[in-house]
């Protein structure tokens, strides 16, 4: 019987502030809007509630659950996940918001099928190379197997379409094959890849051209497509070193369009300034640094590489976030882990850090 200890208790209190000031900056950048909307300035407050306690659930569970049964579950969670991609874009199914079907409805909530197969390729990509290490070295029975169900989830996310979505799942397989044992020539191979499918997507998508567009110059047309950005930037720039206070956002009063969610960090420096923009980055870089710690420590492959997956999902998602955010990338639909306003992303990505911190409980840490 392996041997347990205490959990990684800096990724764990972490995680546990991130939230928090998520949910305090969830009800800052949204009680106008839900005032607005709802005749209810605590809607959005009670729902994020409701998703963070669920989430805290969640990670307890997957603390204190055995990751390595989650072998068994790899094969299954990948089916069900491609079956959900699949079930949303059936009409009748899929629920159509913001020009995109992203969403499966259940009740009065919604269900992101695509946060799900994120975990799903993780946990499926850690099994095969924990089960084949060797697989890695080659191209065949390594890269092409890895770009081939990426591929797949890639292109079912695209049609919704969630060109951001698709991209970071391609990224995380990326690095999950590097640390597994691939070779730098494939890397490179993969990288061109990458470029390609950018060109093809690029070409065929009218709304990516735009964002690109966009970005290059958003101040050409400040009312329509370059708006979101330029707001944001307002944001920003009127925060300064210290803030306006917090809840003393004017760019949440109806011009940023969904401050409670993609846009939330621009909010975050709008109300505490440089100074708290800074803070939450930090707090970020420090829980990736933690995670990629317990990854090296990890007592077997399979823990080693579910907890780089995880723990590069939550970088890469938060540096495209931040990248939007600041105009320093074309803008895309990518909401800050642990802080924008979102039900499946929360309570899949708190399960996550939960799955994170029982891994760390088989890793001889320094946990000082």
């Amino acid at each position: 019987m392996k041997k347990k200890y205490p959990v990684d208790y800096g990724i764990l209190l972490t995680v546990l502030i991130l939230v928090s000031i998520g949910v305090i900056m969830v009800f800052s950048a949204s009680s106008a809007s839900a005032e607005y909307m709802y005749n209810d300035a605590y809607y959005f407050l009670k729902r994020q509630l409701l998703w963070v306690i669920l989430g805290f659930f969640a990670m307890v569970f997957m603390m204190n659950f055995d990751y390595t049964i989650l072998k068994k579950l790899a094969g299954p969670l990948l089916i069900i996940s491609i079956g959900l991609l699949i079930a949303v874009l059936i009409p009748g199914i899929g629920v159509e918001r913001y020009n995109a079907t992203r969403w499966i409805g259940v009740g009065s909530f919604t269900i992101q099928p695509s946060e799900l197969a994120k975990y799903a390729l993780i946990i499926y990509l850690a099994k095969y190379f924990d089960k084949h290490p060797d697989y890695a070295k080659s191209f065949k029975k390594g890269v092409m197997p890895v770009l081939g169900l990426a591929g797949l989830l890639f292109g079912l996310i695209m049609l919704q379409p969630n060109f951001s979505t698709a991209g970071i799942i391609f990224i995380v397989a990326v690095i999950i094959l590097f640390v597994a044992g691939a070779k730098l020539s494939f890397m490179g191979a993969l990288f061109g890849a990458g470029i390609g499918a950018a060109i093809v997507v690029f070409s065929s998508f009218k709304y990516i051209r735009e964002r690109v567009f966009t970005f290059l110059n958003p101040w050409q047309d400040i009312q329509k497509s370059g708006y979101q950005i330029v707001q944001s930037l307002y944001a920003l720039g009127s925060g300064g070193l210290f803030g306006v206070g917090l809840g003393g956002s004017r760019q949440k009063l109806m011009y940023l369009p969904m401050p409670y969610n993609d846009f939330i960090f621009s909010i975050i420096g709008e109300e505490l300034g440089l100074v708290g923009t800074v803070t939450i980055l930090l707090m970020f870089l420090y829980l990736i640094l933690r995670g990629l710690r317990v990854a090296a420590k990890a007592p077997d492959m399979f823990g080693c590489l579910l907890a780089t997956g995880i723990t590069s999902l939550i970088g890469v998602q938060t540096l495209i976030n931040v990248a939007v955010v600041t105009s320093s990338m074309p803008p895309t639909g990518v909401s800050l882990p642990f802080i924008s306003y979102g039900g499946t992303s929360t309570v899949i990505m708190m399960a996550g850090v939960g799955i994170l911190l029982n891994i760390s409980r088989s890793a001889n840490l320094d946990r000082s």
